[in-house]
């Protein structure tokens, strides 16, 4: 099959270890030529191009800002998005027969694009829904529903209406993901709604005692404390002021240290609290390439998951996966509507919190550092091997077609 991939993934190769670049190699070992549609920001010096690799084409097209920018200069990416990757395909896949369109949300603005191919060339579509907009934008106040702020939320709200109705088939990330589109889009069909969950390939991230040492020497990380490390994104949904809150009730558990690694929107929050406050057993740093990340993780202990409280919406960050292939036990503090935490439980590999519970947190901390992690970890692998393989979420997809 010729498989049009587009999303918002930056892309230079497919050949590196990430959600969507483990699930299209699943394509391309079995066959199937790909085409992808991969997005830089304007305020770069890259220019247009195209890459051709394996099996594989990459177009590299720019847009406006859409990652540490104003919520207008964000709009204006998403609502011109469209017509930029619609012209890119007409520019360069004219003569490419596609039968088979993937896209994750976000963005939830590819209509125009999805609607020519599917009409042009009588392509199958498949949404991989990682993103439910614009409910969460509503959920941490960042949108309204309500007065002018509204007139933008039903605009996005029909974007995302006919997303759905055009895709032949939507892949959730799990079955609370499913149950949410179908309670709040009785117009959809449920038939054609699945769980398609997030993978990965099955990458042993776990590192030896001597990396575990020259690691946390090169970072000074304590060597016998128990490490509980937070990598990504540092923004509004992991609801930071209450990150800061646990980080300042932990702070007389001596077994504990705190590791955070991210960047993003309220990073210099974080920057100032350690600065004005001074907790012995936290330590900040900015962004490190995903490449340098992996190669770490599995020196550390425990993985974080924050999420904010008034989600409703039920989220299911990646970052599940790099902790599980780094054996990592994970301690997860969310709203109750995500079903990661019971998934974390019922695996055995970990702990769960509500997002708004100071002294569960601090308990789930204490309960950490006493655990047998080792054990959780090798439980936690199987469970990955069982149940994340990338190959399930590729033969989920390919049994359609």
């Amino acid at each position: 099959m010729n498989i049009l991939f587009m999303s918002l993934a930056n892309y230079q190769t497919l050949y590196l270890h990430d959600l969507y670049s483990d699930l299209l190699r699943q394509f391309i070992k079995h066959g199937d030529d790909i085409y992808v549609i991969s997005p830089f920001e304007r305020d770069g010096n890259e220019k247009e191009k195209i890459i051709f690799e394996k099996r594989d084409t990459i177009i590299r097209i720019k847009i406006w800002s859409m990652q540490k920018t104003n919520i207008i200069e964000k709009g204006i990416s998403m609502l011109t998005i469209d017509h930029l990757y619609l012209k890119a395909i007409k520019k360069y896949f004219s003569n490419i027969k596609f039968d088979l369109i993937l896209y994750p949300t976000p963005p939830i603005t590819l209509f125009k694009t999805i609607k020519y191919i599917k009409k042009r060339d009588a392509a199958k579509t498949y949404l991989l829904l990682k993103d439910i907009f614009p409910q969460n934008a509503v959920d941490i106040k960042m949108m309204s529903t309500k007065g002018i702020k509204g007139l933008l939320y039903k605009y996005f709200r029909k974007q995302e209406k006919k997303l759905y109705s055009i895709s032949d088939y939507i892949g959730c990330m799990s079955q609370a993901n499913v149950d949410y589109v179908i309670n709040h889009n009785p117009e959809v069909n449920p038939a054609k709604i699945e769980v398609c969950p997030n993978t990965t390939d099955l990458i042993d991230m776990s590192c030896s005692k001597e990396d575990r040492k020259e690691i946390r020497t090169k970072y000074g990380i304590p060597q016998d404390k128990t490490v509980f490390i937070y990598g990504g994104n540092l923004g509004k949904p992991q609801d930071i002021s209450f990150v800061i809150k646990c980080l300042r009730k932990c702070q007389n558990i001596e077994d504990a240290y705190f590791l955070i690694i991210g960047d993003g929107t309220e990073f210099d929050r974080l920057k100032r609290f350690i600065s004005e406050e001074r907790p012995q057993n936290v330590r900040l740093m900015q962004h490190l390439p995903k490449e340098d990340y992996d190669k770490i993780i599995g020196c550390f202990d425990v993985g974080l998951i924050f999420l904010d409280y008034r989600f409703t919406i039920p989220n299911f960050p990646s970052r599940l996966l790099s902790y599980m292939t780094a054996k990592l036990p994970v301690l997860a503090c969310t709203d109750p509507n995500t079903d990661i935490g019971k998934i974390i439980i019922d695996g055995e590999f970990g702990w769960w919190c509500n997002s708004n519970d100071l002294k569960e947190f601090h308990e789930c901390v204490k309960k950490a550092v006493e655990a047998d992690l080792k054990t959780m970890g090798e439980k936690e692998y199987q469970y990955l091997i069982d149940n994340y393989n990338v190959e399930i979420s590729y033969k989920t997809i390919i049994r359609h077609f």
